[in-house]
Order: structure tokens, then sequence, then C-alpha cells
């Protein structure tokens, strides 16, 4: 399986690339599939992969996913985009598959626009529930998971309000939304779409890893400003909910692993 993840990262300390990497390399050796594994720096080299790939995952990263149109990254990134959409419109080509992760999402809802991108009125950081649509329900990346089931935020940003007839159009559903809270007067975010047979993406990181995820709050720094923005009852409710092997363990071990297993299945079809 030949793999390009696109880096949005633009050189930010980050734990995704990590969780990314040990993610391939876990499917691979459980698969006893032969790995190559290329990176390329979007933001910060304009760097996009080509046609040469069968599986193309793209990352989250920091900053305003609305700021960047019309960037010399964005341009080179949607030119990338629309040549693999365009090589999987063709008839009896080995179709290519991509999985968009936080950002990268963000941003191709906006070019697309299928729902509103805007800022949210206060960070959203740590372990949420999210639900599933009746799509979700039938979506096979997500078969495994609960309705709700937990996964790792970390946005200032959100995709909300989205836009039926532009979904409808491209043929795209959305798959998962933000959890309901009756108490808050606030747009229910949406979380997952499945936007074309070989194109899915969330909102949320489910290459967390409970474990790395663990580590990296009990950093003193970490904790500090978890515990300043958020408070010390929500930094020890994440621990716990980080502990529990039907939360992010099984978000972790089946998303993505799920969307790979796809993949490679075609591959082999």
């Amino acid at each position: 399986m030949k793999v390009a993840v696109l880096d949005l990262y633009e050189g930010v300390p980050n734990e995704g690339m990590r969780c990314i990497r040990e993610l391939l390399l876990q499917f691979a050796e459980s698969r006893q599939i032969s790995l190559q594994l290329n990176e390329f720096d979007v933001r910060g080299q304009s760097q996009v992969p080509d046609l040469g790939y069968d599986v193309y995952i793209s990352t989250g990263g920091p900053g305003s996913p609305v700021d960047s149109a019309g960037s010399n990254w964005e341009n080179a990134y949607f030119g990338w985009l629309q040549s693999v959409l365009d090589w999987n419109l063709r008839e009896g080509s080995r179709k290519k598959h991509i999985f968009l992760i936080c950002h990268s999402f963000q941003i191709v809802c906006r070019f697309f626009e299928l729902g509103e991108v805007c800022r949210r009125k206060s960070s959203a950081f740590g372990v949420f529930p999210v639900h599933l649509t009746a799509a979700g329900e039938k979506e096979a990346v997500f078969a495994g998971l609960h309705d709700p089931f937990y996964i790792v935020d970390s946005r200032h940003w959100q995709v909300i309000q989205p836009h039926e007839e532009n979904l409808r159009a491209m043929g795209a559903e959305v798959l998962a939304i933000e959890k309901e809270r009756p108490h808050v007067p606030l747009e229910r975010a949406t979380m997952a779409i499945r936007f074309n047979p070989y194109m899915i993406g969330t909102q949320f990181h489910p290459e967390a890893d409970a474990e790395g995820m663990h580590k990296y709050l009990r950093q003193p720094t970490r904790r500090h400003r978890v515990v300043a923005d958020h408070g010390a009852e929500k930094y020890e409710n994440m621990l716990e909910l980080l502990q529990q092997p039907d939360k992010i363990l099984l978000t972790h071990d089946t998303l993505l692993p799920n969307f790979l297993e796809a993949a490679l299945h075609y591959q082999h079809t």
C-alpha cells in the first residue's frame, strides 16, 4: 500500500503526525503488507503528492481554515484534490482513497461550500461524545463504533449549518454531529462527512491514541493550560475517559483502520 500523508501542521509541534505514522505501521504489520509512506509539507513548502498513491491522509493543523483562502499552498492543495477527484471519475481507473482530518476537513468544506466555517465561541479541547446520523449508522468506516462514540477534539473553528443542496449535488452525506446540549443555544457542529465513495473526513482526530494523549495531558505545562482554560474537574474527567476501553481506545482502533481496510480490500478486488 502506497500512502501519502499531507502534513498541514506548518512545522508546529503536534501529536497528530506521530499517531498517523504509528497507526499506518501497525496496520501494515497486522495485515502483513508492505507499506510505502511519504509525507508532504503542504503549508510550509506547498508540497503535494502526485497520483502515484493508493491512499491519501490529510492532517489537522493550527490556525484559521478561512484566512488561507487563495494562498499559494491552498491553490496547490486544491489542485491536488481536484486531480484525485478527476482520476476517480475515470472509467476503469483504480480508485484512490482520501481521509481528511480536522483542519483539512474544514478547508474542504469551505472550498465546496458544504457548510458555514466559523470561529467557535470557545475552543473545543478534550474527549467528547458525538452522535451518528442515519447515514452514519450505515457507514462501513464507522462499523463497530457505538452511538454516541467518543472522540478527541481540538479546535477553535467549526463547520456548522450544512448546505443540504450542495451536499446532495456532490453526493455527500453528513455522518456524525456534535453532542446535543439542550441548555446551550448553539448550533451543533458537523463532525463527519462522506464526500463521495472514495473520500471521507472528520472534524475530530480519529488518529489520537489514548496512551499518547494521556502522556500529553500529564505534562505540567499542558495540565496547567487545560485547568486554566477548562477547570480541574474537566481535566480529571478527560484523563478518566482516556482510560476506558470503549471510548478513545475504541475510536482509535476502529475508524482509520476501517478506512485503510476498505482501501486495501478495494485494491484486491
